[in-house]
């Protein structure tokens, strides 16, 4: 029970609470990619989960074998980028060998989606958050999931944003950038605010 009590609060806080690309911009060029059909949207949303969630448990291998070393912490970015190659090759694959007409629609958007700075940035947090395995594929999970919530509000409000309401000068990424920065706000707000300064 407690593993699956770390999976989901892992999961929930990479998803509401410290959403790559609504609290950190990880990964928003992607979602302005991805957000403009509701196939791309899944399809990046999907590859983006498969691949945190499966290279987590490795990158936990990683930080408990060699976390001690002097000079981990600069070849970390190569061995997390190393990981997520290895299962991304890994996975095409196995897709061409076995699921051909599957690999020739995947093949056109795949590679933007798992090489990205949301998935070396997710891994990068995972390492940052600390804990165990089960945390490590929570953050992992729920960072996907949270980048198809993210996706999502962006495309639903896409048809909006390029109305004939908003200004020509802002129609297209202007406007889609300031509406992903108030949704950042909005967001911002679970993770609480202290006016110990004032």
């Amino acid at each position: 029970m407690e593993v699956f009590l770390n999976i989901i609060s892992a999961a929930l806080a990479a998803i509401f609470v410290q959403n790559l690309v609504l609290e950190r911009a990880l990964g928003a060029n992607v979602l302005l990619y991805a957000s403009r059909r509701k196939e791309h949207m899944l399809g990046f949303a999907a590859a983006i989960t498969y691949t945190t969630t499966i290279s987590s448990p490795f990158i936990w291998m990683l930080d408990t074998l060699l976390g001690e070393v002097g000079y981990y912490s600069v070849i970390m970015p190569l061995l997390y980028v190393l990981v997520i190659a290895v299962i991304y090759i890994g996975t095409l694959v196995v897709i061409w060998r076995f699921f051909p007409q599957f690999f020739r629609s995947l093949k056109k958007y795949v590679h933007l989606s798992v090489f990205n700075c949301s998935v070396i940035g997710a891994l990068f947090l995972c390492t940052q958050q600390g804990g165990d395995i089960f945390s490590y594929i929570g953050y992992g999970f729920g960072t996907g999931i949270g980048f198809l919530i993210a996706a999502y509000l962006l495309y639903a409000a896409v048809g909006r944003l390029n109305s004939s309401l908003v200004p020509a000068a802002f129609r297209g990424y202007p406007i889609m950038l300031v509406y992903v920065g108030i949704l950042s706000l909005a967001l911002y707000a679970f993770t609480g605010y202290s006016t110990s300064a004032v």
